[in-house]
């Protein structure tokens, strides 16, 4: 068994083929999204965050909504840049959303990517420490918003409040029990992916990842994920970890899959080079018949060491399109691969 969620970008742009011409067909046309894969059994609705862009960047009010919506479809993110955030306000944020859900929130975090702009995060009011890069900055960021998310007081009360406090030291409300064990770390090498495990986080292991051996990207990323395994069991978690990986996944049954995407049958891994000269592997994208598509996922050796798989849908699509999609996994993919 296997949890099957969907990550939307959430891209939108004046483009004639576009069903998301606007932010706010986005944002409407994701809760829309969430609220019917939840219908056809899909596990999990996850969204990207970019800031600068036009693509979703503030996913808690889109959260909350989609929480609101739904009944039993997790809800979260993949991933929230924490070179941009005030982990405090952050804490609240999340927490509403969370008990807004009924504690369905599963919160992907990192360092973040290549973003549209020079040091965005400096726009927003931050800057690394002395002797820190912003990749450091981030996950001190991160470090804070887990201490924080324990929700043990640490705040001073003032002698003449507004209102009358509890005894002791304050802290962040609302206060989402068992958030803290719900926060995923999206690594992009195997050392962070280890620190992630040290952490006690979950892993988010996307399409790219540092390429460390020169081997397959499924068999970089096979390896990532027993490293983290390895590191939560050496760390003495008392839960069980989890691991998301993304891919891109289409089920080719009718002539409007093969027109948007027969072209991705011969995909391959590819090689790039991201910031810093970081050599770094890319993830093939699947694309074929069902019979020949599970015999290619099949040989995907991260996808059988993760616990939930992510389908990045096309959300330019519309929702009609990306349901067919999700539904073809379902249907003709997912049973025989065990999944379901």
């Amino acid at each position: 068994m296997k949890k099957i969620g969907f990550l939307s970008f959430g891209h939108w742009g004046n483009h004639p083929s576009y069903k998301t011409q606007s932010a706010s067909d986005t944002l409407l046309q994701s809760i829309d999204l969430a609220v019917a894969a939840e219908s056809i059994g899909i596990d999990g609705a996850y969204f990207r965050v970019h800031h600068f862009a036009a693509q979703l960047a503030s996913p808690f009010p889109l959260l909350s909504a989609i929480g609101a919506k739904t009944n039993t479809i997790e809800i979260g993110t993949g991933v929230i840049d924490m070179r941009y955030e005030n982990p405090l306000y952050m804490i609240e944020d999340a927490g509403a959303a969370d008990l807004i859900s009924g504690g369905r929130l599963q919160l992907g975090i990192s360092r973040g990517s290549p973003e549209q702009v020079i040091d965005g995060w400096r726009y927003f009011g931050y800057e690394p420490q002395q002797g820190e890069d912003d990749a450091e900055m981030g996950r001190r960021k991160a470090l804070e918003f887990l201490e924080k998310l324990e929700g043990i007081g640490f705040a001073t009360p003032n002698p003449y409040p507004m209102f009358p406090n509890p005894p002791g030291l304050l802290r962040l409300e609302p206060y989402s029990k068992g958030l803290r064990e719900r926060i995923w770390w999206g690594a992009g090498s195997n050392a962070t992916a280890v620190w992630a495990a040290e952490n006690g986080m979950f892993l988010q292991s996307s399409t790219l990842k540092e390429d460390e051996s020169g081997k397959p990207f499924h068999v970089q990323q096979a390896e990532q994920i027993r490293l983290y395994k390895e590191a939560w069991k050496n760390a003495g978690h008392k839960r069980e970890p989890r691991v998301s990986v993304s891919r891109s996944i289409f089920a080719l049954v009718n002539e409007l899959d093969h027109y948007y995407f027969g072209q991705e049958a011969e995909r391959k891994d590819q090689i790039g080079v991201i910031e810093n000269d970081k050599r770094t592997i890319f993830g093939r994208s699947y694309a074929a018949e069902p019979d020949k598509l599970v015999k290619e996922l099949a040989k995907d050796e991260a996808i059988q060491e993760a616990d939930t798989l992510l389908l990045t849908v096309p959300n330019t699509l519309g929702v009609d399109y990306n349901v067919h999609v999700l539904s073809a996994i379902m249907e003709y993919v997912a049973p025989e691969l065990g999944w379901r």
